[in-house]
């Protein structure tokens, strides 16, 4: 046997050397920064987030002031836009974080943040972890005095170690002090007395950590001890939206999944090349899944592509945000910033935001959209309004997940493709084009804006979608709960509200068991079909009606046995094929549907 020669040992120590370097650096660097995806054991279930959260969001980024907000609002509810909350973003406070309103942007706040809540509006405000000694853009600019007073009395972690950020210059605070925590509660405390419903967590805290010269080390001292970037984040994610519910019931945080992922980046600051820890590079997810009840994923242009970080990144984004076990998670519509908003992306942009649980409709640019193209807003109007009206089946699926099911969105295999809760297929157009493939599950399925035809599945199409439709479809035997008020979508009409609207496919044998958002409790339908169509209501009883897909007029409906007038109590839709029954009071809620004998 020969004998190996030196070389050969040396390559061993070579590569013995190169692991083991990679090995720590992957134990003392990476895992602390970006952690391990997906690292399960630091996520816990998606909380409950309340069902007003679940409808339209609308907020600028442009002039930040409360003219421009109550003048978007008004035009908003001139125009007949459906819009639940307002997000008050960056800059509003004198200093970042000082939690005290700029009343030269906002005058009289108290008024006007209250006033906003007994119109029906809920109000997010805009804020990080950031004590900052000098400030991008806000009114007092200068506040190394303020940031020196919280370094002396130990409110910072790092011993006040400053780093740079997009905003300004500053510090983080300490989570693990009880000093600290007093001081920064007692900021927060005017804003939530005026019954504000969230925060934006803005992702700062991902700059967490030390510079050796130059270089990001993920970790600071504490109060409580060394502690990593990843192990700050999630106090600042978690301790903020704790201590929210404390003085709300009903708070949320608006915090990032996932955004665009990334290494290193070069930034030019006075002439030298300066790197930083891309603050996009966390593929487990920002927030800690268990403090996360609504979700949004940074950042993205008014374009199309991948490369211009456009929709094709808020899709990327999102989806992944979902396969990671996100439950709540949305865009802004649009895009948040770039040049002008091509045409076709906004209403392309809101029918794949009708079908996440969060449509945040803001950012840079005019979002008075009844200036602009007239066609395009009522495209938009309409889907913004066909989310709203899906907040009882989005709620009952955000429910389910909170309970230990599947999130709300399921990415498929299928190129952008996923199932939006149980019953919808959605493939949303994700270029300038008409056309778009679609892959369809097993099963049976209906196009959603055109439903007399069934499609059987598994099948690959391509075909062409009008500006005005989206490729959205529905389970054959779905039941659906909507909440209709409008006539956009063609669901209903203004004599819909008050009632839960069931849009029902009868197929075989279903049931959906449905959470109302006004009270958490529950109502199961069955439906059975064959000859007849046999739809059974238990559980909590409310003001409903029936949309029932049928190819033929029915001769009689039943209720609890008793034949229910036609005309008054139902009428069939011949040019949608729709049956309607409107029902107000009941006893059991056992409906029976006949039809005549086919030739």
């Amino acid at each position: 046997m020969k004998k190996r020669g030196c070389w050969f040992w040396i390559a061993c120590a070579v590569l013995l050397l190169v692991l083991g370097t990679a090995a720590i650096l992957y134990a003392f660097w990476v895992l602390p920064f970006w952690g391990i995806p997906f690292n399960g054991s630091r996520h816990g279930s998606p909380p409950l987030t309340p069902p007003w959260a679940l409808e339209c969001w609308l907020w600028e980024d442009d002039v930040n002031t409360a003219d421009e907000v109550l003048a978007l609002v008004e035009g908003y509810e001139k125009h007949d836009f459906p819009v639940r909350t307002i997000l008050i973003d960056s800059p509003w406070s004198t200093r970042y974080n000082d939690f005290i309103v700029d009343e030269s942007r906002y005058p009289n706040p108290a008024e006007f943040f209250t006033g906003l809540q007994d119109r029906g509006y809920r109000v997010v405000l805009w804020m990080t972890s950031m004590v900052d000694s000098k400030s991008k853009d806000t009114a007092i600019q200068d506040s190394r005095d303020w940031f020196d007073e919280a370094k002396a009395k130990g409110y910072l972690t790092g011993g006040g170690a400053e780093v740079g950020w997009w905003k300004g210059q500053g510090g983080f605070v300490d989570y693990t002090n009880p000093d600290a925590m007093t001081w920064w509660r007692g900021m927060q405390q005017q804003v939530f007395d005026w019954g504000i419903d969230g925060w934006k967590l803005d992702g700062a805290a991902t700059y967490f950590g030390t510079r050796v010269g130059g270089f990001p080390v993920p970790y600071m001292r504490t109060h409580s001890g060394l502690m990593t970037t990843r192990g700050y984040m999630d106090h600042y994610y978690r301790d903020e939206y704790q201590h929210g519910l404390t003085q709300n019931p009903e708070f949320i945080t608006l915090a990032r999944s996932t955004d665009r992922l990334g290494l290193l980046d070069p930034e030019k600051e006075n002439g030298k090349l300066k790197y930083f820890l891309d603050t996009k590079a966390h593929p487990e997810g920002f927030a800690p899944i268990d403090a996360s009840p609504v979700n949004w994923v940074g950042d993205q242009d008014h374009a199309w592509s991948l490369e211009e970080q456009g929709l094709q990144e808020a899709l990327t984004d999102i989806l992944r945000s979902a396969a990671n076990g996100y439950n709540v998670i949305g865009s802004d519509v649009a895009g948040y910033s770039g040049g002008e908003i091509p045409a076709r992306l906004y209403p392309r942009w809101a029918q794949f935001s009708c079908f996440c649980g969060l449509f945040l409709n803001g950012g840079h640019g005019n979002r008075a959209l009844w200036e602009g193209d007239r066609e395009e807003f009522e495209i938009i109007r309409k889907f913004a309004w066909l989310h709203a009206e899906l907040i009882p089946y989005i709620y009952t699926h955000v429910v389910a997940c909170h309970e230990g099911a599947a999130p709300l969105m399921r990415p498929l295999e299928a190129r952008y493709h996923y199932l939006f809760g149980v019953n919808f297929l959605v493939a949303p157009i994700y270029e300038d084009s008409y056309s778009r493939s679609v892959t369809l599950p097993e099963g049976r399925w209906r196009y959603f804006f055109d439903d007399d035809e069934v499609l059987v599945g598994p099948a690959t199409f391509t075909r062409d979608f009008p500006l005005s439709e989206a490729p959205v479809y529905v389970r054959d035997g779905a039941i659906i709960p909507l909440d209709v008020s409008r006539s956009y979508t063609g669901l209903g009409d203004p004599s819909s509200a008050g009632h839960v609207t069931y849009l029902i496919y009868p197929y075989g044998q279903t049931a959906f068991e449905t959470v109302h958002p006004a009270t958490g409790k529950k109502t199961q339908i069955a439906v059975d079909a064959g000859d007849t169509v046999a739809i059974t209501l238990s559980g909590e009883k409310t003001p409903h009606i029936l949309r029932v897909k049928c190819v033929r007029k029915p001769n009689t409906v039943t209720l609890d046995g008793q034949a229910l007038p036609e005309g008054e109590a139902w009428n069939y839709d011949v040019e949608k094929h729709f049956l309607i029954i409107r029902t107000r009071a009941y006893a059991d809620g056992k409906y029976v549907v006949e039809f005549p004998a086919a030739n």
